[in-house]
């Protein structure tokens, strides 16, 4: 009952090849990296193959960890200029002296292949598909497509309202006419939300919060969050005992870093295709 989202993302990556592969424009991603800490690099390294891999071409811009806030700015305009660069993004996080909602703010919306830019969540929450989903929650809509989960009418909760998944999670499902409820680590009485749903997503950052007797048999569960504790990784949802008893649920590592990555790809393929049409 374990979803694979490695096997999931292999194929989007092979679509998104195909469509590079076939197309009658290059396709470029920049990346603009300030400080570079051991979690960036990682990430940026993932990024750059899965690049490679679809044939689209990667550009990396790399600042000190000392830049000020305003030559930030002024690279990200340059970027925004910059016609061989479909899409681009300023990978988090950022030096403290620099404001993420400035530079967020800064890229332009038709290069804004993350899906942070308040017009591009504007128009996910309008379902206006021209817009950039933010990556994450699209790789949950991709999972739900591949492993033919309806989501007409079922009841879905989302445990975590961040800017980055819970908010963007919930238009896609509202656009998917899914019933849906946002709740938080905070909600008092999580297991009555939970307990009736369908679909749960952990997005808390709450290892171990979501337990099996808070899920009926037969829930999905899409465990987004994680967390690293004496060196483990840790979900939101208690993994072993909720998948024994028969649930359908996403492993934790396996497949958040995989599909948003691959969403990251078809964001700027999306890019140039528009900026070429």
């Amino acid at each position: 009952m374990i979803i694979d989202g490695k096997k999931i993302a292999a194929k989007k990556y092979d679509h998104i090849k195909m469509s590079v592969e076939t197309s009658t424009f290059s396709v470029t991603l920049g990346v603009i990296l300030v400080w570079e800490n051991a979690a960036s690099l990682r990430y940026i390294k993932q990024k750059e193959k899965w690049a490679e891999f679809t044939g689209i071409k990667f550009v990396i811009k790399k600042l000190p960890k000392e830049i000020s806030e305003r030559r930030l700015l002024e690279e990200i305009e340059k970027m925004n200029k910059d016609d061989s660069i479909n899409g681009f993004i300023v990978q988090m996080p950022l030096p403290r002296h620099i404001s993420a909602t400035k530079v967020t703010l800064a890229i332009a919306p038709e290069k804004d292949v993350d899906g942070f830019h308040p017009i591009n969540v504007g128009k996910i929450l309008i379902g206006d598909n021209s817009g950039f989903a933010s990556c994450t929650p699209a790789g949950v809509m991709e999972i739900f497509k591949h492993e033919n989960i309806e989501l007409t009418g079922k009841n879905v909760c989302i445990v975590g309202a961040s800017n980055i998944v819970g908010k963007p999670m919930s238009a896609l499902l509202m656009n998917a006419w899914a019933t849906v409820t946002v709740c938080n680590s905070r909600t008092m009485n999580l297991k009555l939300h939970t307990s009736k749903s369908d679909i749960v997503i952990m997005a808390a950052g709450v290892p171990g919060l979501l337990k099996v007797d808070m899920i009926h048999v037969g829930t999905t569960v899409i465990d987004v969050w994680f967390t690293v504790i004496d060196g483990k990784i840790h979900g939101d949802a208690d993994f072993g005992t909720i998948e024994m008893v028969g649930n359908r649920i996403t492993p934790v590592p396996g497949w958040v870093g995989v599909m948003t990555v691959a969403m990251l790809m078809e964001n700027t393929f999306k890019a140039a295709k528009q900026q070429n049409s």
